[in-house]
């Protein structure tokens, strides 16, 4: 097994922008850490539990693969598009603003997002179970995967708190900034530039 191959795809994946790591940016930018920090544990939560599933149900997974990946585009396009919309008309004077950066958003995120739906579905197979197939093994990696995914998510937590003032005193533009980024992805998770490209 090449475990610097392995490092760096999971590193890469989990540390670049996605719904996830845009949402703690924004949550820190608005809320502070301690809100951030909660929903990041959500998130890790269910990026292991993901991981578990990946590993545990590898086999049927991948005889429906197809149908998963696409009702997962659509959910979490549908969803990217919904968080964009929040945090766009984004209003940190209003308190009732921060129940969409609880724990429980951020684990729910994680089932609808297909960069780590996608992730946690094909780390296990390609670069682990070709090597080790025991249960007691692969769940070995599964906890090495999820601490360098909540290592990833802190990276962007620390980021949104270093920048806090810059971020703040230009909030209305980097809300604007960062829901663009969500429809970008959301356009990228449904399949639309595809589409345009083919």
């Amino acid at each position: 097994m090449n475990i610097t191959s392995f490092l760096i795809y999971c590193i890469i994946v989990t540390v670049t922008p996605g719904p996830t790591n845009i949402v703690i940016l924004s949550t820190v930018n608005n809320w502070g850490t301690k809100k951030a920090m909660e929903y990041t544990y959500g998130a890790t939560i269910a990026f292991g539990l993901l991981l578990i599933i990946s590993a545990i149900l590898n086999t049927a997974l991948m005889a429906v693969l197809p149908k998963i990946l696409c009702i997962m585009q659509i959910i979490g396009s549908l969803y990217i598009l919904y968080l964009a919309y929040q945090i766009c008309k984004m209003d940190t004077s209003k308190s009732t603003a921060k129940e969409t950066a609880t724990f429980l958003s951020g684990f729910l995120m994680q089932f609808v997002n297909p960069k780590v739906v996608l992730f946690t579905m094909t780390v296990i197979p390609s670069f682990v179970m070709p090597y080790y197939t025991k249960l007691s093994t692969l769940m070995v990696f599964v906890a090495y995967i999820t601490i360098i995914g909540f290592g990833a998510f802190i990276t962007w937590v620390l980021f949104g708190t270093i920048f806090k003032t810059f971020l703040q005193k230009h909030q209305k533009i980097v809300n604007i900034i960062m829901a663009l980024f969500l429809v970008y992805s959301a356009i990228i998770v449904s399949g639309v530039g595809e589409l345009i490209k083919g």
